[in-house]
């Protein structure tokens, strides 16, 4: 049974998102970081990060949420999620994921860390003008590179596509300000099916 350490709509949705669109059975593990689970002792065994997500797969644990995804995409997917290996569409879909990862969710987790997961004493409110300029200025180049079809690598669905909108969704959900073609793609997309399944287990999980 494949297990997913999480916490509702953080970084741990784009993998209970991925385990849907893949129909994977999976059991979810809610960490309280407001009740001291992330410092656990278990919890540690898994991720001495003491960060989520982490996936449990069979022996094999993985962290990072970007990692995860494509994991779970190579080993289950069946062609689904990913491009075949060695082609251009496969070299555009790696530039899509590092440049979701490194450029555009960067300034977020900026955000997020002086909100509010550095001690308090360490967070700056004058780095939130910085990380919004530094979102801004990536939402401009992925808004100049997101195609005309439906999702970004033509008509089918992938591991990109799912942290694109997640992280879409992570920026609004932070009051950032999402181009126009990147707002109507973060609609569309983030309202497929597996999605909604995928939070709604999370959330249930976290009751």
């Amino acid at each position: 049974m494949i297990k997913l350490y999480g916490v509702p709509r953080s970084r741990s949705l784009r993998v209970s998102w991925t385990l849907e669109e893949l129909g994977l059975d999976w059991q979810y593990h809610y960490i309280n970081f407001a009740k001291g689970d992330s410092r656990s002792t278990d919890f540690l065994a898994v991720n001495p990060c003491g960060k989520v997500p982490a996936l449990v797969d069979d022996e094999l644990v993985v962290t990072e949420s970007a990692a995860i995804v494509l994991h779970l995409a190579e080993k289950y997917g069946d062609r689904k999620l990913l491009p075949q290996p060695g082609s251009d569409a496969s070299a555009l879909h790696h530039q899509w994921v590092s440049f979701i990862i490194t450029e555009l969710e960067q300034p977020l987790w900026t955000i997020g860390k002086h909100k509010f997961a550095l001690p308090e004493e360490l967070r700056q409110e004058s780095m939130f003008p910085v990380a919004k300029w530094e979102f801004d200025k990536a939402a401009a180049i992925a808004e100049n590179w997101l195609p005309e079809s439906d999702f970004l690598l033509g008509d089918e669905f992938s591991a990109a596509d799912i942290l694109l909108a997640h992280t879409l969704v992570w920026a609004t959900r932070f009051e950032q300000t999402i181009p126009p073609k990147l707002a109507a793609y973060r609609d569309r997309v983030s309202k497929r099916p597996a999605m909604a399944k995928a939070l709604e287990k999370e959330m249930a999980g976290a009751e």
